[in-house]
């Protein structure tokens, strides 16, 4: 079972189709976790789950907006793993647009995909959580949200409300579960390239560094650190 130290770890990652969740699930699984892949999409990227291991369960086409879908999907993952030790919350999304003429329905968009899925997975989480040997909670905050700019104000807004939710629960769960985010700045991935091609990418911080920082965080190395907001920001 996950709660027995001995045995390899049981790791849910949120949003685990995209290009950080997949980079967090295949290290996961290639430090010897039992990985589940939750994410909103229909469709795993080619070979993501296979590269997980032969234990890999996916669970594609999950709300995490709505908290009895990431309910039953959490309830579900840890049924089919034999527990759970660790949730990842990778999901979320971002939008830039100034204020002035931007969509305010963009800041109820960033708030569900950002704030909820984070607040409903790990909702689901913390029963199964709280029966493991070493239970964290490791979420996606942003560098961005510490001192916002221009065209940034619903994303950092709904960032910010990651990290003041990772506080609480930290709080909430001391001595239990740790809770903790990491706060990347770029990421380096090819959507972000497209959006800005005369940008220096070596500079920017790899989803592969960034998933070191978060493994780090779920593992029993860290069973002193909670409530941080460690920011990753590479060499920004």
């Amino acid at each position: 079972m996950g709660s027995d130290l001995s045995q390899p770890r049981i790791v849910a990652v949120t949003g685990a189709f995209g290009i950080l969740g997949a980079a967090v699930a295949r290290a996961a699984a290639g430090q010897g976790a039992k990985v589940a892949l939750i994410d909103f999409s229909k469709t795993a990227p080619e070979g993501l789950v296979e590269a997980c291991g032969p234990d890999a369960v996916a669970l594609p086409g999950v709300d995490l907006t709505d908290p009895d879908t990431a309910k039953a999907a959490v309830d579900e993952a840890a049924a089919r793993l034999g527990g759970l030790d660790v949730l990842i919350n990778v999901a979320g999304g971002f939008a830039w647009q100034t204020h002035a003429d931007g969509d305010p329905a963009v800041w109820d968009r960033l708030y569900a995909m950002n704030v909820k899925t984070t607040a409903n997975a790990s909702r689901a989480a913390i029963p199964h959580l709280k029966a493991s040997a070493a239970g964290r909670i490791i979420n996606i905050g942003a560098n961005g949200a510490v001192k916002s700019g221009a065209g940034m104000g619903a994303y950092a807004a709904s960032k910010a409300g990651v990290h003041r939710l990772t506080e609480s629960l930290a709080e909430e769960l001391k001595g239990q579960v740790t809770v903790n985010a990491v706060l990347p700045s770029i990421i380096d991935t090819p959507t972000n390239r497209a959006d800005m091609p005369d940008a220096d990418f070596a500079s920017w911080v790899t989803p592969d560094e960034l998933a070191a920082v978060i493994l780090f965080l779920a593992s029993p190395a860290a069973s002193a650190v909670t409530g941080a907001l460690i920011p990753v920001t590479g060499r920004v």
